[in-house]
């Protein structure tokens, strides 16, 4: 399922640099440092399901390259059609919202200490800052 969601993010960075190079270069920043604690997570699943640590780390670059493999199809694609682009942008970021609205943010429903809500919730508006500073740059 990785490689999946690695391989939708290299069709984001290919659609986003065509756009323009400011869009390109933040929406290229957002999936970085989106990337780095989940390439983190999933070598811990890989480690606690009994690989190696060798073999976790060729399956997280494995699944690393299916983002450079979005990017230049991506890129052969639209070169191809012409404005491929100005559909993929609205179409992914709707399916990022759609994930956001239909399966995290239900599962902050559940949590009742207080504490974790609060870190829920700063987490939620550092994004946002995030985000807004993104666009800017």
């Amino acid at each position: 399922m990785a490689e999946h969601h690695n391989f939708i993010d290299g069709l984001i960075i290919g659609a986003s640099y065509l756009v323009a190079l400011p869009i390109g270069i933040s929406t290229t920043l957002a999936i970085i440092f989106h990337e780095i604690p989940q390439e983190f997570s999933h070598f811990g699943i890989f480690i606690h399901s009994g690989l190696s640590k060798k073999k976790a780390l060729f399956f997280n670059v494995l699944s690393a390259l299916a983002a450079i493999v979005g990017t230049l199809l991506f890129l052969f694609v639209d070169n191809r059609t012409g404005d491929f682009a100005s559909f993929m942008l609205p179409v992914t970021a709707g399916g990022f919202l759609y994930i956001a609205g239909s399966d995290l943010i239900p599962e902050l429903h559940h949590e009742t200490k207080i504490l974790t809500s609060l870190g829920q919730l700063i987490s939620i508006i550092l994004g946002v800052g995030v985000i807004a500073l993104l666009i800017f740059i």
